[in-house]
Formats: C-alpha cells, sequence, structure tokens
C-alpha cells in the first residue's frame, strides 16, 4: 500500500479520536464541575518502513490535555449544592480509594452522610460529614452547620501539577501514589451554588465543523489515490 494511503488512513483515524472527545465535551455540557478536554496529534514514525514507502510518518492522537479552567458559579437555592471560588477539589471516598472533584452536586443519606449523587461520601477534615437534623448553612473555611449543630468541615485539597490528574467517571479524578496534597489558600466554599461546566458549545461546535471538514478532505485523496492505484494496476496488466 503506498505510503500517502497509510498517512490519511492514519489521519482520518486521528480525526475519529478528536469526534469522541467532541462528544463527550458536548454531552457533559450540564455536568456540574465538569472540564473540557483539549485535543492534538502527534507524528508517529513508521522505521521499519522507511526503505519502502515514500511516506514513513502518520498522524496519531497525542495526549489529551485538560482544561481546568473554573466555570461559572451559578446560585441554585439548594442547601447541598456547593461550589469552590478558588482552586482545589472536594474529596470523595470510593471503593477506588480517595477521589477528586469540583462537582459538588451533593445528597444525604438515610443516616444523614453527606454523599456525592451515585452515593460516595464526601469527606471532611475528620472523615465523613454525618448531617443531623435542621437547616443546612456552609461558611466560606467549609464549614458545615445542620441548625446549630456543627456537622463537619469540608476537606478542600489542591494539588501543584495538574497534568497528572487522571480523570475517571462521575466528574471525579485521581492522582499518582506520593502526590503531595495541600489545602488551597484563598479558596472559598460557596453553599447553594453549583460550578458549571466549562465547555464551550460554540468552541466546540466550530471543532466540530473542521474535524468533519478535514476527515472529509482526507476521504477524498484516499480515493484518489486508491483509484490511481487501481488505474495503474489495470495499465500494467494491461500490457502484460
Amino acid at each position: 500500500m503506498a505510503g500517502g494511503i497509510y498517512t490519511a488512513l492514519s489521519g482520518m483515524q486521528a480525526r475519529l479520536d478528536q469526534l469522541d472527545r467532541l462528544a463527550s465535551d458536548i454531552a457533559n455540557v450540564g455536568t456540574a464541575g465538569y472540564k473540557a478536554e483539549r485535543t492534538s496529534t502527534i507524528a508517529a514514525e513508521r522505521p521499519s518502513f522507511q526503505n519502502a514507502l515514500e511516506s514513513a510518518v502518520d498522524v496519531a492522537t497525542g495526549p489529551g490535555r485538560l482544561d481546568f479552567r473554573s466555570g461559572a458559579v451559578v446560585n441554585t437555592g439548594r442547601d447541598l449544592d456547593l461550589a469552590l471560588e478558588g482552586r482545589g477539589f472536594f474529596v470523595v471516598a470510593t471503593p477506588q480509594g480517595e477521589r477528586y472533584t469540583r462537582n459538588g452536586q451533593f445528597d444525604r443519606r438515610a443516616d444523614g452522610t453527606l454523599t456525592t449523587a451515585d452515593g460516595m461520601a464526601v469527606q471532611g477534615v475528620d472523615g465523613p460529614i454525618t448531617l443531623a437534623k435542621g437547616e443546612i448553612t456552609i461558611e466560606g473555611d467549609g464549614t458545615v452547620r445542620a441548625g446549630d449543630t456543627v456537622a463537619g468541615r469540608l476537606r478542600v485539597v489542591d494539588i501543584g501539577d495538574y497534568s497528572t490528574l487522571v480523570r475517571e467517571d462521575a466528574g471525579r479524578f485521581r492522582v499518582p501514589a506520593g502526590t503531595a496534597l495541600v489545602a488551597p489558600p484563598g479558596t472559598a466554599v460557596r453553599g447553594g451554588a453549583l460550578e458549571q461546566s466549562n465547555v464551550s458549545v460554540a468552541d466546540r461546535m466550530a471543532q466540530l465543523i473542521e474535524v468533519r471538514r478535514t476527515f472529509e478532505a482526507l476521504q477524498r485523496g484516499l480515493t484518489m489515490l486508491a483509484n490511481d492505484i487501481d488505474q495503474r494496476a489495470i495499465n500494467e496488466f494491461g500490457r502484460r
């Protein structure tokens, strides 16, 4: 197969991968605390084919980079909706260990435990937070009150290098073992509000159009290359 066809096919595959990432961002535009992902492509050399093909460089999907810029914080009026104003993450206990999230859309179990929407316990500085009956109020330092009773103080942590964070399901992230966790200076917890997704729908739609047009251009080029090879084969065999 000619080198140009390999290159066109690899380019088409890279665009399909980009499409998957764009679709994920658009699907989560309404998810609190969701962070958009920037895509990239890299050159992928094929040294074993260098002597046989005219082109020995393909295009491959590069590592994605999460955009951790804060989304807009909007009031919801719901007492268990919390937002972080500043850097940092809420801490959640999962069966796989501690995870970190900007999604503060929390609930209360029947036993009063403060949890995420899917039932994972939200961590305070002294462990899980249990809410007594009464009106819930949140102070800027993360102190949670149920009526006149202090239920605990939310544990909010930060890391120095966000590029090491790995996205998981439900808007949560994990960090490599041994990563230092610190309290983010100047970050405030705001009750009755949620941080919105930082996905720009207009930007993602523009990228979708660009990916589609590039894919179609590569597809046309691939068709022309394949037709050219077929024509050459017909001409060569026709002379024999």
